[in-house]
């Protein structure tokens, strides 16, 4: 697996809207670039062990992945109420945050200018939320929440692959809403519900905080490697498809 570094994206200021000094976590492939970029997008967990794993699996894939860490201003406990504000309003820093990132790599000497999206939980909230935004080549969308104006936030979007798991009670419905959005919008997509899955399926560990971990097993939640065997070769072949690698 690539090693991933922590990085400061010093390419952008407070001025701008994004956080004083955002950090991140970049892995690049193996052998000599260019390559095309991914933005990744963590759990409302944060950077955590799997996250930066998900980030080294994209640059085993033959990309350069750069994940910003979306609560670099004061942590999870401080950041992730007004980063899920941001996420339901469709506003806020988290989204000057991601626009950096994608900068970041599109000035990346060993990048190629093609660039995608991924997120996971809330971060697939926002990955589908900025592929409406004219920032991305194509966007990974992993049980995301489905915004309000779900037709306003797809139209214009860049191609689209998601993945929902049958057994995530609190997203009942989204793949099959999401898919019919995307359908009145002609947006090029591949959206797959996998019914043995629960939220955060394609994880390849446990990642929530302890004291939740047994309310989390109840729920469904966690680790399903058939279903994300499957919604990762989608991805990977998604993504070779629209961004090249």
């Amino acid at each position: 697996m690539p090693l991933t570094n922590r990085v400061e994206l010093s390419q952008h200021l407070a001025s701008n809207g994004d956080s004083r000094r955002l950090t991140g976590h970049l892995a690049r492939p193996a052998g000599p670039g260019p390559w095309p970029g991914v933005v990744v997008l963590h759990e409302a967990f944060g950077v955590d062990d799997v996250m930066l794993r998900q980030t080294g699996r994209l640059a085993e894939a033959g990309y350069l992945a750069l994940m910003p860490d979306l609560f670099t201003d004061g942590g999870p406990r401080r950041c992730l109420i007004p980063t899920m504000r941001a996420m339901l309003s469709g506003r806020g820093r988290a989204f000057d945050d991601v626009a950096a990132a994608r900068d970041e790599l599109a000035g990346h000497p060993d990048c190629t200018g093609r660039i995608g999206v991924i997120g996971f939980c809330m971060g697939g909230s926002f990955a589908l939320l900025a592929a409406g935004r004219g920032l991305f080549d194509a966007a990974s969308v992993n049980y995301a929440r489905l915004p309000r104006d779900l037709d306003g936030a797809v139209a214009g979007a860049c191609p689209v692959v998601a993945g929902y798991g049958g057994r995530d009670r609190t997203l009942k419905g989204a793949a099959v809403r999401l898919e019919a959005a995307l359908d009145r919008a002609g947006v090029v997509h591949d959206v797959k519900e996998y019914p043995e899955a629960g939220h955060s399926f394609l994880n390849d560990a446990e990642n929530a905080p302890p004291p939740l971990r047994t309310i989390s097993r109840i729920a469904g939640v966690g680790p399903h490697p058939e279903s994300a065997a499957d919604a990762w070769r989608r991805i990977e072949a998604f993504f070779q498809r629209h961004l090249g690698g």
